[in-house]
């Protein structure tokens, strides 16, 4: 392998870290703090759940600072034995991996539980910016390099997909699908894509899901059909989320959340507090934030003079915004359940590590993002 780039700094990195990029992130992490306080209010034995949140952040966030400093090579370098490990990883779970709540997607190693499928998201996405960065150096990508990119995405997407974890298995796939779309897929071969995913809906609906996922499905199409048992929590939720109105009942007043009449509401259903106790004008709010995080990552990769930072960047705005339109629509009705955490905000050391593993890379983007690079080696 080979890379040509000029040297920057330790000062040149600090400077150019993108400043207004990482104060959102600590403004949204914060902002999950205080709610994880009015969830875990009335209940002692959470109540180490919001100091552990901001505890983790802080950390996790002086990890993500250090990493953005690395060589963008050392991330190119590090791209497809991440995508290995985590591959074997998800293998590990297959053969060995531990049972929760009916699915097998953790790792018991030692005094800890990992989740392979979490790191294989910024795994994946890194590879395919790789690969593309490679191809692209001669010509502009083909059908044949589209199809190998196809093959990185679909193996992992299988075996996640088996453990089973649609939801996961749904953002690697479509992470996936935009890092693709933005290498420059033609729109034939999108359309035909289209007609394909289509078309497979009814038989993966028919073998590939769980009878537990079949549920799901059918308590999204319609949660009063059962209000005491699978609609419970959606009906709740929604309840609490009209009752905010314009501006919110008020922070710690809400009452689905102080009655804690909404299971899992400091992870997965989280925002039905946000929506109860701030109201229409907290939702926009924590949404605006998180737009502008994203439109500022999107601005990132559009600066990068490499192909492989333009790519890394996509792949990252895409994953944050399946994590946060799926949980959001989700929550609301709109789409089914499938456990998927508002990032930042949820309560999770996995995928608060995911979110910020991505937002690392966005910020070495940033700041290596004038360098230009050449690989040669193995695709």
């Amino acid at each position: 392998m080979r890379i040509i780039a000029e040297k920057l700094t330790l000062i040149d990195k600090l400077r150019n870290l993108h400043w207004s990029l990482l104060l959102t992130f600590i403004a949204i992490a914060s902002f999950g703090t205080a709610v994880l306080v009015s969830v875990t209010l009335k209940d002692p034995s959470m109540a180490d759940i919001p100091w552990q949140h901001i505890t983790r952040f802080v950390f996790v966030l002086l990890a993500t600072i250090g990493l953005a400093l690395a060589p963008i090579r050392l991330w190119a370098m590090i791209a497809y034995p991440l995508y290995l490990g985590a591959l074997f990883l998800l293998v590990l779970v297959e053969l060995f991996g531990t049972i929760g709540g009916g699915a097998q997607r953790w790792l018991d190693i030692g005094p800890v539980l990992i989740q392979p499928s979490e790191f294989m998201k910024i795994a994946i996405l890194l590879a395919l910016a790789r690969y593309y960065h490679q191809t692209s150096e001669n010509s502009p990508p083909n059908l044949w390099n589209h199809i190998m990119a196809g093959i990185i995405i679909i193996v992992p997407t299988i075996l996640v997909l088996k453990q089973p974890d649609l939801g996961t298995s749904l953002m690697l796939a479509a992470t996936g699908g935009v890092v693709i779309f933005c290498a420059g897929l033609s729109w034939k071969i999108i359309i035909a894509g289209i007609l394909g995913v289509l078309l497979s809906i009814w038989p993966v609906y028919q073998f590939g899901l769980k009878d537990y996922q079949k549920e799901r499905v059918y308590t999204f199409l319609d949660p009063s059909r059962d209000p005491l048992g699978a609609g419970y929590q959606l009906q709740q939720a929604k309840i609490a989320i009209g009752s905010g109105g314009l501006q919110g009942k008020g922070f710690m007043q809400g009452t689905q959340s102080q009655n804690n009449y909404i299971p899992e509401q400091h992870t997965d259903f989280i925002f039905t507090i946000i929506a109860e106790e701030f109201g229409f004008v907290g939702s926009m709010s924590l949404l605006t934030a998180w737009a502008v995080a994203l439109i500022f990552g999107l601005l990132v990769g559009n600066r990068s003079t490499t192909v492989f930072g333009a790519l890394a960047a996509a792949g990252v705005v895409a994953t944050l915004a399946f994590y946060v339109v799926v949980n959001i629509g989700m929550v609301m009705g709109l789409m089914p359940v499938v456990g998927v955490p508002l990032p930042l905000i949820s309560h999770g050391g996995t995928a608060m590590m995911t979110v910020m593993l991505g937002f690392s890379i966005l910020l070495m983007v940033h700041i290596h993002r004038d360098q230009t690079m050449v690989l040669k080696g193995v695709l």
